[in-house]
Formats: structure tokens, sequence, C-alpha cells
């Protein structure tokens, strides 16, 4: 059984990771991951990430370091279920470097708009824990989702005016 995922158990994946990473390699973290490191959240289920460029030695490390310190890793990123506002590893705050192992939480505004599209609860509460602490602003949130907006259509899944209306609620504009 695999257990939940604290800074702690976090950190010692990322050394792990790092310790496979053979070229310079950089590992995007989101969604829980960013909120624990971060301190909004005290654990989160499992480590979604993203790695760029794509890497078999870390591909293949994973699944043993994922038995090795008995947590859930998964391969997600805002992209997979938005479209997310172009540049967004150049907004991609940098948390550490191991190595040839570069840590960066996900663009901080991509994964807000993954997460009011999704509008779980407790994705809600992330976004409203990142607006509270000026990780990213409602202004902002409404900006880039106005210039993803046309790519929409890409994802069939997502309604557009289901939406844009959850981020309405969130940014408290209806403008």
């Amino acid at each position: 059984m695999r257990e939940i995922a604290t800074s702690e158990r976090i950190e010692r994946f990322l050394i792990a990771l790092a310790q496979a990473a053979t070229v310079p390699t950089t590992v995007y973290l989101v969604g829980g991951a960013t909120a624990v490191l971060v301190g909004w959240r005290a654990s989160t289920r499992d480590i979604d990430l993203v790695i760029r460029p794509e890497s078999d030695a870390l591909l293949r490390a994973i699944p043993r370091l994922k038995e090795q310190l008995a947590i859930n890793v998964e391969l997600a990123a805002p992209d997979h279920f938005i479209p997310v506002p172009k540049h967004w590893e150049e907004r991609s705050p940098i948390v550490k470097r191991i190595g040839q192992l570069t840590v960066r939480h996900y663009d901080l505004t991509a994964q807000a708009l993954a997460k009011i599209e999704r509008s779980h609860a407790r994705d809600l509460a992330d976004v409203r824990a990142m607006l509270d602490a000026g990780l990213v602003t409602a202004s902002g949130l409404r900006a880039a989702f106005a210039e993803a907006a046309p790519d929409l259509y890409r994802y069939p899944a997502v309604d557009p005016e289901s939406y844009r209306l959850a981020l309405d609620e969130v940014t408290g504009a209806s403008e």
C-alpha cells in the first residue's frame, strides 16, 4: 500500500529521481506536489509531474521509486486537460536543482486554471489558497483564460461556458 506524500517524502523522491538523470532534464511538479512544497497543504495522494525533455532513464526509474518509497507518481499536467498559455515554461518557478535535474512548479496560473476547470472542492480550495498567497491573481487568471480560450475546441471534454462561469465565480468577476 502506498502512503500519502508529505514534503519530506516528495523531497526523497526528487533526490532519488535526480540520481537517475543522465542528461540535463526538467521535472515540472503539478497539483498536490506543488501545494505541499509551497505549504498550503500538508500532504497529497500522489506526485503529479511532467518530464522535459522526456527521459527514458527517469521514466524507467519512476516505477522502481514508487515501490521503494511507497508513493504514487502520475505523469499529468494542465496541458493534458486544458489549453495553457504560451510560454508556461518560463513562468514555471524553480524549486531546486539536484545534479542534472531541475525541479520546477508547473506554471501556477496554468495549474490554477486546470483546477478551476475541474472544479472539485479541493481544487477550488487550492485556487483560493493560491490567490490568498499572491501566487496568482484574479486578473492574471482571466487574462490567461482569454489567451487560451480559442484553443478550447482541442479539448472536447471541456465545456467552455461552464469553465468560464467557474472562472468568474472563483475570481469574483462577471464582467
